[in-house]
């Protein structure tokens, strides 16, 4: 079990530590990429929570540097989301798979009938909050997880949208070991790449040919609102050779994203950044190549990605 289920508090670790175990092959050199290019999926996490995100996630692809999405299946505004996609086929998206809430007083629930997957909900049977995130690690049970993981895919297939890859809420590469394995099952049983970035997810997945995040994953909600846009502006400039991948997490800062308070000020920020001319002058000037999870998820269909 991990002992840090949450995304990588900061950045620092990006372009250094990686390299003492960076593999000779990249995996953006797997993917097609020169071995100098310096290649970046930039994905919008949380789509289908509230509103405010839904129409920021679509300005922000549309409009802005970001190039993906995933869908959060259980949240209120899923269905929204999930009509926006089905009108823009060309956008593409994962799927968030979503075990934990983030605020109380704002709750989604599984999919699965609660009675089929009692390990995963609390003393109140409900989901998990991030504070109970080591209680939940510790009860939930394989089979359930993957009752729940199962329902939430076919929730979108069902509707006759077509995912490219699966990651994961607030639980860096699952949380657990054998979650991840789980996922990685799933995901080649429907045709899907995962998300993976933590150290021993990475050489395990690499080991089979499989294109992985080259470093650490940049989560946006883990950088100090202070001075943001210029550390994200830092974070390109130094962007290092080989895959690299941010999970960025915009909203607009209207009355409804306030309310429900989930880092609110910080999804503001991050749409303000994806939206600017900064931004997209920088990714120019620095010739990073942007992409989605397309070429990933033809990688691993393939299962051997350098055929």
């Amino acid at each position: 079990m991990q002992a840090n289920a949450l995304h990588n508090p900061g950045m620092e670790e990006h372009a250094s530590a990686s390299e003492a175990h960076q593999p000779l092959v990249r995996s953006s050199e797997l993917l097609g990429f020169p071995p100098d290019a310096r290649v970046l999926i930039i994905n919008c996490d949380d789509f289908g929570m509230y509103h405010a995100v839904n129409a920021a996630v679509i300005r922000s692809i549309e409009e802005g540097i970001a190039k993906s999405c995933s869908l959060m299946v259980p949240c209120p505004w899923a269905l929204h989301a999930m009509q926006l996609l089905r009108e823009r086929p060309e956008i593409p998206f994962g799927i968030h798979l979503t075990l934990l809430i983030d605020v109380p007083h704002y709750r989604w629930r599984p999919l699965t009938a609660r009675e089929k997957v009692p390990s995963l909900l609390d003393g109140t049977g409900e989901l998990f909050g991030w504070d109970g995130m080591s209680e939940f690690l510790a009860k939930a049970r394989l089979d359930e997880v993957e009752l729940e993981f199962r329902a939430q895919v076919d929730a979108v297939v069902d509707a006759g949208l077509a995912p490219t890859h699966l990651d994961f809420h607030s639980l860096a590469d699952g949380g657990r070991a054998d979650i991840l394995d789980l996922t990685v099952e799933l995901a080649q049983e429907y045709g899907l790449a995962v998300r993976v970035w933590l150290e021993q997810g990475r050489q395990k997945l690499r080991a089979r040919g499989l294109p992985v995040d080259d470093y650490p994953l940049m989560d946006s909600t883990r950088i100090d609102l202070d001075g943001k846009p210029a550390r994200f502006a830092r974070l390109l400039h130094e962007l290092p050779v080989g895959l690299s991948e941010w999970a960025v997490h915009p909203s607009l800062g209207n009355e409804e994203s306030r309310a429900i308070g989930s880092l609110w000020r910080e999804r503001q920020t991050d749409y303000e950044f994806l939206m600017s001319a900064e931004a997209r002058d920088l990714i120019r000037e620095e010739g990073i190549q942007v992409i989605d999870y397309r070429k990933m998820q033809r990688a691993w269909s393939r299962g051997d990605p350098a055929s």
